[in-house]
């Protein structure tokens, strides 16, 4: 095994990419450089490394999370056996001195000066697979069409209010969105496509799917967000992450406040959590009833709703870790009720 001997800082932007090398923040290998943020940028920069006998296996490359723009150098370094990490921006800036001069060569530095000073807790980056990766654009292109969509069906339905009518516009807007039905169609045929390339990743699916509720945008947005199912999923990490998970604002005695979920992270995910509420509530007995009973005890519908989407995600996550498929009405068997009296 070898030693970490260069920490390299890359500072990223749509066009070009500086990058600062040190062995410890007294010794500088060499000095903030710039190169185009391309395949022959990406070269030159491998170029200045050979040049001062700097090997992969002694070097981490440590950059900001810049969404694309980082992705083509991040997995050539990556091909060429590079180890690297991906930091949030504000993770670096809160750990880095403060200079009230900024420019990409000074930035450049202060990532290589973090990655030496916290190497040891540095999330070491790995290529995305390939079939997530093409779900996951799906469905924000999805997503988006599908905001499209509804936009298009409204100024539809505002001009069908208006008293003088024009044709041409109406056209327009219900061929619009004769498109975007097609698009969005054509688009969930490829995301189960993909899907079924991958045996593990439709296993999952299914069993995802076979809980009352759970359909395929859902169970597809939980593969991406859970990495393929690869590690036991954690529902309680996942409810915080989401933005159901409750959270208790008690303080002494001034301040005593009901649980509220903090709806941040991921609002598609949040959504779709929720319309799967809506329709168990309505179409399954069991939910019904626990909907209907929480009302006669005076709570709050919509904390009702969150607490079935609570539920319905920790369901989801049983299936998954147990591979086991949803049943309906099942119930666990307490090893106490098994000793006889």
């Amino acid at each position: 095994m070898h030693k970490t001997k260069y920490f390299i800082g890359i500072d990223i932007s749509a066009d070009d990419f500086s990058a600062s090398c040190i062995s410890s923040p007294d010794n500088i290998v060499f000095s903030t450089q710039k190169f185009s943020n391309n395949i022959d940028g990406a070269e030159e920069f491998l170029s200045l490394l050979s040049k001062h006998n700097i090997k992969q296996s002694e070097t981490i490359i440590c950059m900001e999370a810049t969404g694309v723009y980082s992705e083509n150098i991040t997995y050539f370094l990556a091909s060429k056996g590079f180890t690297i990490s991906i930091e949030a921006p504000q993770k670096v800036k809160n750990k880095t001195k403060d200079t009230p001069r900024k420019n990409d060569f000074i930035d450049a530095l202060s990532i290589a000066e973090y990655a030496y000073r916290y190497y040891d807790k540095l999330p070491i980056w790995k290529p995305k697979n390939e079939i997530l990766e093409q779900i996951q654009v799906l469905l924000t292109t999805r997503e988006h069409l599908s905001v499209q969509m509804t936009a298009n069906i409204n100024a539809l339905k505002t001009l069908k209010h208006k008293y003088y009518q024009t044709p041409l516009a109406n056209q327009i807007y219900e061929k619009t969105i004769s498109k975007l039905k097609e698009h969005i169609k054509e688009i969930d045929r490829e995301i189960k496509a993909l899907i079924n390339k991958d045996d593990s990743f439709k296993n999952n699916i299914f069993l995802a799917m076979s809980v009352p509720g759970v359909g395929l945008l859902l169970a597809a947005n939980l593969l991406v967000l859970a990495k393929g199912f690869t590690e036991v999923l954690n529902y309680k990490r996942i409810a915080s992450y989401t933005g159901i998970c409750p959270y208790e604002q008690m303080s002494g005695t001034s301040l005593h406040k009901p649980p509220r979920s903090r709806k941040c992270g991921p609002s598609k995910l949040r959504k779709l959590l929720y319309l799967a509420a809506l329709s168990v509530r309505t179409h399954k007995r069991n939910f019904k009833k626990y909907f209907l009973r929480k009302v006669s005890e005076g709570k709050n519908k919509r904390l009702i709703l969150n607490n079935i989407e609570n539920k319905l995600l920790k369901i989801i996550c049983a299936v998954i870790n147990s591979g086991v498929a949803y049943t309906e009405n099942y119930k666990s068997i307490n090893p106490n009720l098994l000793k006889s009296d």
